[in-house]
């Protein structure tokens, strides 16, 4: 049940690709922004660079409807603006203001936006695949004509919450697209370090559930693989699981010293930038061209610094709002 995605030959691109593009591009300089701002200490916390994967996180999302459900991980910020959640929103969430899509009491790590039914933002290493397979099974039992994707890293394919999600999402034929994001390290563990079986798609084949590898770093081969997975999903035919090989371009997080990576592979990889592919692409057929690429980064610089400003304006929660939420409390 698992093999690569069939394929059909490169994808033709299409002007309707455009917008994939701007997707990316969107997210690439949302979060080089917030590298300066993270340094300038007016983001604080931790924060997880998604550089270099933004073709995942675009290409899987652009196949979902409006009531489809997106759970991410920590590293989520390219899920939630691809997915709607507004970049004044998400920034302000990152100065820890409460105009912030959390009321900025979740940060970088916690995002979420019942609106556009984005739930996370996970901490916890695999802590959405439960999360997920709870939502699929509340739309199954409610008859509801809805898709729930789950992103999370190769990671998580070690905790326990992954096997009996996976598991459970089966046997009950869930709408649940398992979509893992492979970028080779967990934090600083080379994948083929931490698991004798380093074919992530093959282990979610042993729950019977279909599985594909696909290239993440082709936006339109993630877009074409999403698409049939989710419309089989959508059929009734069970959860799918896609693996989705792709590589950050930098550092596990803001903390990280990154010295379990050599300089040339991550060189090597920076050279299948998703960004510049399809630029290329785009390029090469007429559908872009100096003017029209220009236009689209003034536009995005446009949307940054907006986001920026709305942040910087915000406010900080009350004091007397810190118990504000709290379900329970030590009387003693």
């Amino acid at each position: 049940m698992t093999a690569p995605i069939p394929t059909a030959g490169q994808q033709p691109v299409t002007a309707a690709d455009v917008e994939l593009l701007r997707q990316m591009l969107r997210v690439r300089r949302f979060e080089e922004r917030c590298v300066e701002l993270y340094s300038s200490t007016k983001i604080r916390g931790f924060m997880h660079l998604y550089i270099g994967e933004e073709a995942v996180a675009t290409g899987v999302v652009s196949c979902l409807g409006p009531d489809d459900a997106v759970v991410a991980t920590y590293r989520e910020h390219g899920h939630a603006l691809v997915r709607g959640v507004p970049a004044r929103s998400i920034m302000a969430e990152m100065f820890g203001r409460v105009e912030g899509c959390s009321r900025g009491r979740g940060g970088s790590m916690h995002l979420f936006d019942a609106s556009t039914r984005f739930y996370g933002g996970n901490a916890i290493v695999g802590g959405g695949l439960p999360v997920a397979v709870g939502l699929a099974l509340g739309d199954r039992m409610q008859g509801r004509d809805r898709v729930t994707a789950c992103f999370f890293g190769e990671g998580a394919v070690a905790e326990g919450e992954f096997h009996e999600s996976l598991n459970l999402a089966a046997l009950w034929r869930l709408p649940v697209l398992f979509c893992c994001e492979n970028n080779l390290y967990a934090m600083g563990t080379a994948l083929e370090l931490s698991e004798s079986q380093p074919s992530l798609a093959l282990k979610a084949a042993a729950y019977e559930v279909p599985a594909w590898t696909v290239d993440g770093m082709d936006v339109l081969e993630v877009r074409r693989a999403a698409a049939m997975a989710v419309e089989a999903t959508r059929a009734g035919h069970g959860p799918h699981f896609l693996e989705l090989q792709t590589y950050r371009f930098r550092a596990h997080s803001m903390y990280d010293p990154e010295r379990y990576r050599d300089k040339g592979e991550v060189a090597h990889w920076r050279e299948r930038d998703p960004i510049e592919a399809l630029t290329g692409r785009l390029r090469a057929e007429g559908l872009v061209d100096d003017d029209v690429l220009a236009a689209m980064e003034q536009e995005v610089a446009a949307e940054v610094d907006d986001a920026v400003a709305f942040a910087e304006a915000g406010s900080d929660e009350p004091v007397e709002d810190l118990t504000r939420f709290v379900t329970s409390e030590d009387q003693r």
